[in-house]
């Protein structure tokens, strides 16, 4: 099993309330502060990929983003989601789909990706990802990617996970991608154990 098992992420957000996974943020509130850092506009296309029934939806809605996809291969997850946004629901574009071969319809200048990376812990499969990457991230536009810190988690959700530093996700992306910033944050899930992430900011430069 992988972390692009569409099977298990069913079976976790369909066993699962919202808060009851180790991921859950009532604000995320670093999410929000490295989309402003990158100047993110209203009108700017973002997306969230392995957005699941994260909560960065609501709140970017909240602050008048007008151009916002979520992407998840779960769809029991969007569906929470959709659920809980209600008629908002209707202004956000919501994708069913497989970050390793899924072909973007747009270009978007942020693309969003909290702890959905850190699952491909096969080369081929992160090549597959950054191919995606490349084609749905406009020049100049900005990728945020949260993953486990080295020092962070082994496993997520009983899967394997491949932990990164801004090094590492130098390399995997490649020149056409300059760093920006980087951080690291301590994550408390709701049974208040803390994991430590790291959060990479890259900006699109060929």
């Amino acid at each position: 099993m992988s972390g692009n098992d569409q099977t298990h992420w069913e079976d976790v957000y369909t066993s699962k309330t919202e808060a009851e996974v180790s991921w859950f943020q009532e604000e995320p509130e670093i999410s929000l502060s490295l989309l402003e850092l990158v100047g993110a506009g209203s009108d700017d296309a973002i997306i969230d990929v392995g957005g699941g029934a994260s909560r960065l939806v609501d709140c970017l809605l909240d602050k008048g983003f007008t151009h916002v996809s979520v992407l998840d291969l779960s769809a029991a997850a969007l569906a929470t989601a959709r659920a809980r946004l209600g008629a908002r629901a209707g202004a956000v574009k919501w994708i069913t789909a497989d970050a390793r071969d899924w072909e973007p319809p747009e270009d978007y200048a942020v693309w969003h990706d909290r702890a959905a990376l850190h699952f491909l812990t096969q080369e081929k499969d992160q090549k597959a990802y950054v191919a995606r990457l490349n084609k749905g991230l406009k020049i100049g536009g900005h990728a945020i990617i949260g993953t486990f810190a080295p020092d962070g988690p082994e496993k997520c959700s009983g899967l394997p996970v491949v932990r990164h530093d801004a090094d590492s996700l130098s390399r995997l992306l490649g020149p056409g991608y300059a760093l920006v910033d980087s951080r690291r944050h301590e994550h408390k899930t709701p049974w208040g154990a803390v994991q430590k992430f790291q959060f990479s900011t890259f900006r699109r430069v060929a």
